[in-house]
């Protein structure tokens, strides 16, 4: 087990990727905090996680406020002990022309993916810094490389969180802290059936064209597990990952190449 004695934060962890890096994490020795706004989905992933023989604990929490998120770190660190792993994991997206973008969807995907990524980041880095280690996962998209047909704040956010990876990865370098993000394709996800529902009512095409049109956005034709996004997660936290500081890890199929 390559992660015992350590204690990881995954916000967004009710479903979909955040569960299972949670889950991976723990499988790894981690004791986990798992936090999302639906208490009873992170209530079920930390039986899972103490299931697996580790200490888990489940907080509700609001990513884009402040307060919340201070709430989050200090019961964390009651509970489990110093945080040394942060998963920012918690995210939306929405499907809209810019020309017809609502103002207040704009900045909820902006504040959920961005700043939230940021506030919880600042909450547990003063802790990080003080002890010399840890490990920050930011949990961006393809869409913070590339353009996604509309998706303007989508996009924006993520791009966004790359650029905030890349500038704490230089702030915090040599400070024994490593900073990376991973940047998935479409995954097997509640917010991919999302997609494909909105595909489905924009198009008239069917749930299972739908599909294959995400799929074919992929070299293998396929979408992208939780898990293996997980097993990116796994090895950034690991000891052995230490070289790793400032990336931003495509999982996607082959989609995008750089």
């Amino acid at each position: 087990m390559r992660l015992r004695e350590q204690v990881a934060l995954i916000t967004g962890a009710g479903r979909g990727i955040g569960r299972s890096i949670a889950l991976a994490l723990a499988r790894e020795g981690a004791d986990v905090a798992v936090a999302a706004r639906s208490e009873p989905e992170i209530a079920a992933v930390r039986r899972e996680v103490e299931g697996l023989g580790r200490r888990g604990l489940a907080c509700v929490c609001e990513v884009t406020d402040a307060t919340q998120v201070a709430r989050l770190v200090q019961n964390v660190q009651e509970a489990l002990g110093p945080i040394t792993i942060l998963v920012n994991n918690a995210g939306m997206a929405a499907s809209a022309k810019t020309t017809e973008m609502d103002d207040a969807l704009w900045e909820r995907i902006l504040r959920v993916n961005l700043t939230g990524t940021y506030l919880c980041t600042k909450a547990v880095l003063p802790g990080m810094l003080h002890r010399g280690s840890g490990r920050i996962i930011n949990i961006a998209s393809v869409g913070g490389k590339v353009g996604l047909l509309y998706s303007a704040a989508y996009c924006a956010s993520k791009h966004g969180v790359l650029g905030f990876t890349r500038a704490l990865a230089l702030e915090v370098a040599g400070r024994g802290i490593t900073v990376n993000a991973i940047c998935p394709g479409f995954v097997e996800t509640a917010m991919t059936d999302e997609s494909i529902r909105r595909i489905v009512t924009k198009t008239g095409r069917t749930p299972d064209a739908a599909r294959q049109a995400l799929e074919e956005l992929s070299p293998q034709k396929r979408l992208i597990q939780p898990e293996e996004v997980a097993t990116v997660a796994v090895m950034l936290a690991s000891p052995e990952a230490r070289g790793i500081h400032g990336q931003a890890i495509n999982v996607d199929g082959g989609a995008v190449m750089f």
